[in-house]
């Protein structure tokens, strides 16, 4: 299924018409998000373990759509940093850094892969499979180098992984609360987690930048089209507490007081980013 026909169709304002099979397979799912994640699970779950069952069924249900739209992010930047390594655009950099970190971390990103497919199969579920994707997003990047100009593919390819980083920390920092009622899966989401923000450090870095994000900025040299990834970043009120009133006897700056703290994307924000690169 093209995920973003599925996008169009259940944002739709007829969705209440639709037959009521299909309007009572999705009436559990809370977001936008988790059904794209779920778009090419076919309808009508299959029975899950014993251990599934421990929490409710909408809990089940909450966590299992949580867990496949981590999986779609995963499989976009696992497949992403398997076709850098296999572009040579990475010989741009003579220290050769750039090709060890993006080997690393392609290593990390199939790991995730395969925990979150297997995880999803022992709960008794179907691993949404692996969408095609398009680096390029219809050709507004060029990556890979098909144009001749490797200096700027290879400055794309850098950018690239780090939106594709920064956005892997606040998505799985959205879906946290869909894993509340299971230990064993919040654990291992959060493991991911912390990998996923090591990642977008050492990309960062690797650009020249900061290893964290200040407001709501992308960074020097980075497309305007990922600046979804960054929106939301300059808040400064967490938990009713404006942060820039904190700090021992001044105040801390605005930079400060947003680069101490992440801010979250939706399940609808993650996808909205993830389709730009999405083909079917």
């Amino acid at each position: 299924m093209n995920i973003i026909k599925f996008l169009d169709e259940f944002t739709s304002e007829n969705l209440t018409q639709k037959g009521a099979s299909r309007r009572d397979a999705f009436s559990t799912f809370s977001s936008l998000g988790k059904k794209a994640a779920i778009a090419a699970v076919p309808f009508g779950l299959a029975t899950l373990s014993n251990k599934a069952k421990a929490a409710t069924m909408f809990q089940t249900n909450e966590a299992v759509d949580a867990l496949q739209l981590a999986l779609t992010l995963e499989y976009l930047e696992a497949s992403f940093y398997l076709q850098a390594l296999n572009s040579n655009v990475l010989d741009q950099d003579n220290t050769g850094m750039s090709t060890a970190i993006y080997e690393q971390i392609s290593m990390h990103e199939s790991a995730h892969v395969t925990l979150l497919e297997d995880t999803l199969v022992s709960l008794g579920e179907t691993p949404v499979a692996e969408p095609t994707f398009d680096f390029t997003a219809g050709g507004a990047f060029d990556p890979f180098n098909t144009q001749g100009d490797a200096a700027t593919s290879y400055a794309q390819l850098l950018a690239l992984a780090q939106a594709f980083e920064d956005t892997g920390v606040r998505a799985y920092k959205g879906q946290a609360g869909a894993l509340m009622g299971n230990d064993d899966l919040l654990t291992a989401a959060l493991q991911i987690h912390s990998v996923e923000a090591r990642h977008a450090s050492e990309i960062r870095r690797l650009r020249g930048l900061k290893g964290w994000i200040t407001q709501n900025q992308r960074g020097a040299g980075m497309p305007e089209a990922t600046q979804a990834v960054y929106n939301g970043e300059e808040n400064i009120d967490q938990a009713t507490i404006i942060t820039t009133d904190l700090g021992d006897g001044s105040p801390f700056t605005l930079d400060a007081a947003t680069e101490a703290y992440d801010e979250i994307l939706t399940g609808d924000e993650s996808v909205a980013i993830a389709s730009l690169f999405i083909v079917s």
